[in-house]
Order: C-alpha cells, then sequence, then structure tokens
C-alpha cells in the first residue's frame, strides 16, 4: 500500500488510507456542512452542521469500505488471496492477488460489492424513516443522504464498462457464453473505454453550460476509468501471450562463481567478454547467492579490486524463488507486485536459474499482433 496510512486489519485484509482520499474526505465534509445540510435544515448551530458533516462522512466512507470487503470476503471464498484495501480519491479498491478462474466466481465477486451498497442503502433507508417517525432531524438526514449515496453507489458500479463491477458482471457472462476470457476482456474494456469517453464529453458538456465543479468531476472519474480500462486491456493482453508457458520455459542460468572473486575479474572474465549478467555465488560446492551486473555497478570502479562478489550478493535465503512449474503470467503479476525485476527459479530443491521480467515482457511484446 506505497502512499498510503495504514489503518490496520479487518478480517486479516490490511486496510489503508491513499493520502488523496484525506482531499475528498474534507470536500464531502464540508459540502455537507456548509451546503447540503443548511439549504435543507435550517436553524441548526455550525457547530451541529460541521458535527453532522464529519459523521456522515466517516459513515460514507465506511460504506465504501463494506462494499469492497463484500468484494474480498466473496474472493477469499473462491481461494483468490486479497493483499490489501485501500480507499482513495475514488472511493476504494481491494488489490487481489489474481483473477477469477472460473466465469462464475467472477460474477459472483463482482455482484457482492452492490448487493453490499443496496443492503447499505436499505439500513439508511429505515434509519432515515425512524428518524422521520421520530422526529430526530439529524438522523433522518444523515439516514436520508446515506442511502441516496449507497444507492447511487451500487447503481454506477453497475454500468458494464470495465473495470467496474458491472463491467466485470459483463465478462462474466461473455466469458461463460464464448469460453473465452481474453476475448470477455476484451469486450469489456472496449465498453468501458466507450462510457470513460462518454463521461469526458459529457463533462466537457457541464463545464460549458456553467456547472464547472461537476462537469470537471465526471470528466476526471472519465479518465479515470480509461486509464484502468486500457490498464486491464494491458494485463489481458500479457496473460494471453503467456499463456501456456511456465517459469521454467523462461529460466536462464547463471554463471557460477568463487565466493571470494574480485568484481574486477568477474567483470573482465565474464561480463565484458561474454555478455553475461548473472552470477550464482558458491562457496566451491554449494550456491550461496545470487549476484546481478545492476548490483556490482552501483558499487565504485576504483573498489572492484579488493570486493569479493561475496559482499554484492543476494543470500539464497533471502530470495523467495518461484517453482519452475507456476505460469509465467502469474510469475509476472508477483515481479510487478513486488517490484522484482528478477527471481530465482527452482525445480524441488534444484536452482534451475533465474527468469527476468524484461525477459518476459519482451516475449509478450513479440507475440503481439503489432510485434
Amino acid at each position: 500500500m506505497k502512499g498510503s496510512l495504514r489503518l490496520g486489519k479487518v478480517f486479516g485484509i490490511p486496510i489503508g488510507l491513499n493520502y488523496t482520499w484525506f482531499i475528498v474526505f474534507v470536500l464531502v465534509t464540508l459540502s455537507l456542512a456548509t451546503g447540503y445540510f443548511p439549504s435543507r435544515y435550517a436553524n441548526w448551530s455550525g457547530i451541529g452542521y460541521l458535527g453532522l458533516g464529519l459523521l456522515t462522512s466517516s459513515l460514507f466512507f465506511a460504506s465504501v469500505l463494506l462494499h469492497e470487503l463484500a468484494h474480498s470476503m466473496v474472493a477469499r471464498a473462491w481461494g483468490i488471496p486479497v493483499r490489501s484495501i485501500t480507499l482513495f480519491i475514488f472511493g476504494g479498491v481491494a488489490n487481489i492477488d489474481r483473477e477469477p478462474e472460473r466465469p462464475l466466481a467472477e460474477f459472483l465477486v463482482a455482484v457482492a460489492g452492490p448487493i453490499a451498497s443496496l443492503l447499505l442503502a436499505l439500513f439508511f433507508g429505515l434509519l432515515w424513516l425512524g428518524g422521520r417517525l421520530l422526529d430526530v432531524a439529524a438522523l433522518a438526514a444523515l439516514g436520508y443522504y446515506l442511502a441516496n449515496i449507497n444507492l447511487g453507489l451500487a447503481i454506477f458500479n453497475m454500468i458494464p464498462g470495465f473495470p467496474l463491477d458491472g463491467g466485470r458482471v459483463f465478462r462474466s457472462l461473455v466469458w461463460a457464453a464464448t469460453g473465452d476470457m481474453y476475448r470477455a476482456t476484451r469486450w469489456a474494456t472496449g465498453t468501458g473505454r466507450v462510457i470513460a469517453v462518454l463521461m469526458i464529453v459529457g463533462g466537457g458538456f457541464m463545464i460549458l453550460t456553467g456547472n464547472l465543479g461537476s462537469g470537471i468531476w465526471l470528466a476526471f472519474i472519465g479518465w479515470f476509468l480509461d486509464n484502468a480500462a486500457s490498464q486491464s486491456a494491458q494485463q489481458a493482453w500479457l496473460r494471453e501471450a503467456l499463456r501456456g508457458y511456465t517459469a521454467g520455459d523462461f529460466s536462464s542460468g547463471c554463471q557460477a562463481v568463487d565466493h571470494n572473486m574480485p568484481l574486477d575479474w568477474l567483470v573482465r572474465d565474464y561480463v565484458l567478454p561474454h555478455g553475461q549478467s548473472c552470477f550464482v555465488v558458491t562457496d566451491g560446492l554449494q550456491p550461496q547467492g545470487i549476484a546481478e551486473l545492476e548490483q556490482i555497478q552501483q558499487v565504485p570502479r576504483r573498489q572492484w579490486g579488493w570486493t569479493p562478489v561475496r559482499q554484492v550478493m543476494t543470500p539464497l535465503s533471502q530470495l523467495k524463488p518461484v517453482r519452475s512449474e507456476d505460469s509465467a503470467y502469474s510469475v509476472l503479476e508477483r515481479m510487478l507486485a513486488e517490484r522484482k525485476s528478477t527471481l530465482p527459479v527452482v525445480d524441488g530443491n534444484r536452482f534451475l536459474g533465474m527468469i527476468r521480467q524484461d525477459h518476459l515482457l519482451r516475449f509478450a511484446q513479440m507475440r503481439s499482433p503489432a510485434g
């Protein structure tokens, strides 16, 4: 959760607040305290408006969190790990480790969030009704606003454009009908991009007709959705390009070198003449670690003569290898998530070599229609 404030865990899932969340929290609170509530409920004190604004904003973001928790709990029920949930300027996102493997799983994970929002809308609707019956204006005001906002959240998320929940539902249905997840993703992301463009155009029209704030916000959401749809399309392309390949297909051998070898000898004998960039550092018998050219280059050139390679290597105990039978795409996902450029590949207890992120991406590019 880079760029986020860690709050703790709910059901074992780390919860974080992205720093952009504080911007929208303040804006929503001020909008409620200075505009929405005063326009509908007169003669309250300024402290009363502000207090109710803070409470309503907090419950609004709690509703967003429950929406994402619903996605996460259903995903975990299908055996899909959930890395974290982050609240940010546009709401929230559940960081799920991998895509569902079946259309039914995709469908159920996707609809869980909107169903949770609808149930929250019903709950707050009952709260509004209770406030009206008991003549408690503050309770009615809070319930009315949150009932509408949760209903709106459910409806908006069911727009059939990826990566919104409705887009994922659409993808699951196309996937079930065609049996082809890649085709389903292309259709869903294409629809998502069309909807995003319509939002941007609609936002521009609103700006031109004088509705500046709402127009900017709608266009901004459209821009965000377009970027998210583009990224989803790229992920689908990578998955398709690497389908059927394993980590073992891409593991490359590393040159074995003694742990006492000075860096200048290593560069002179292996890097310059043969272009080697990966080295298995041994004590003569057993591998002790992995050294890469990038690690060597971090040492000042004048120190290479008296710096043994063991001082720059990464010990094997600190490396979390992938198995040779792991899918190439799942390895790439892990590399991107952990910001790793290389990972060791093992077959049982036997070290096979290293798998490089740039090799996977280059191979995928070669298999693309334009490649």
